[in-house]
């Protein structure tokens, strides 16, 4: 026996529609193809499935009997076919993202985790770096789409602003400025500072934000990780100005964080070369990156977690 589809999807449509030609029109062939497409079903049946009139069509007990099976299993069968289309092309495949420390530490884990649940057929892959390091690697290919800390305006790369940050004050729970529930930006002048340096993508903004505000500037040192710097200030080495996303705070540590005013911000961007779109999977991902919204990126729901 030699039943095809092709047969199984015609006498369907005519046992749906009554007819020869509307069922022709629904699947776009003509009336005689129709015709032969139902005589051949029934050669290879060896069973007479309708009788045919000048006026309509019938079904016989047989045809009635093979309409219910043939209509669930081709449903069940286009579904099938759907599900597996969709993960071939949407919902599958390798995706690198390069991420500014905070972010990779703050932001990404998050992302991650709602990654596996959305797309369990997509394998995300997260490269910590630092900025410099990240636009490099969305540039040579490496990874798939960066996320950085703007601004940041290059020509070859797409650059999407998705959530702003803001600066906080470090200090020891015992400095002065420690009882204040916010700190101007120029009580920094002349005090001794532990910074990020110049790897980060938040020193050139927390730079631009003390010239704006007639900051006095005086680093003693410059760190590349904010672990380093809390253990300097909690040292009695100096005073810091980090994003909020580097909180919280090491939860041994004699430190407060207090907002610093006027609200000074940082954006978080997501980047991409310009010369070339994303695969379906790291679109995907790509996509949501872009729901962060409010420095709160969306969470797994409870007890959906991998």
């Amino acid at each position: 026996m030699n039943v095809t589809l092709r047969q199984l999807r015609i006498f369907v449509s005519v046992a749906r529609h009554g007819s020869f030609s509307r069922a022709g029109d629904e699947i776009g062939l003509t009336q005689s193809a129709v015709s032969r497409g139902v005589r051949e079903l029934e050669g290879e049946l060896g069973l007479r499935l309708m009788d045919r009139t000048t006026r309509d069509v019938q079904l016989t007990g047989a045809g009635l009997n093979l309409q219910a099976t043939a209509a669930r299993l081709l449903t069940d069968l286009d579904g099938a076919l759907r599900e597996i289309r969709e993960i071939g092309e949407q919902r599958r495949g390798r995706v690198v993202v390069a991420a500014s420390p905070t972010v990779s530490a703050r932001l990404m884990p998050v992302c991650l985790a709602l990654c596996e649940v959305r797309y369990p057929f997509v394998s995300l892959v997260l490269r910590d770096d630092v900025q410099q390091d990240v636009i490099a690697r969305v540039r040579s290919g490496e990874a798939d789409f960066g996320v950085i800390i703007g601004p940041f305006e290059s020509e070859d790369l797409i650059v999407e602003d998705v959530m702003r940050d803001s600066f906080v004050l470090i200090c020891r729970s015992d400095h002065p400025l420690a009882a204040r529930t916010e700190v101007d930006w120029q009580a920094l002048s002349g005090i001794k500072l532990v910074m990020l340096d110049r790897t980060s993508g938040s020193r050139p903004v927390i730079d631009r934000l003390m010239r704006q505000r007639g900051v006095d500037v005086h680093i003693v040192q410059e760190l590349a990780q904010s672990a380093t710097v809390f253990g300097l200030v909690e040292a009695g080495v100096g005073l810091s100005v980090l994003p909020s996303l580097s909180l919280p705070l090491p939860a041994d540590a004699s430190l407060v964080a207090i907002p610093l005013v006027p609200r000074g911000e940082r954006t978080i961007a997501r980047v991409r070369r310009r010369a070339r779109s994303l695969s379906p999977a790291a679109d995907a991902v790509w996509s949501l990156v872009g729901e962060w919204r409010d420095g709160k990126p969306v969470l797994v729901p409870p007890g959906k977690g991998p």
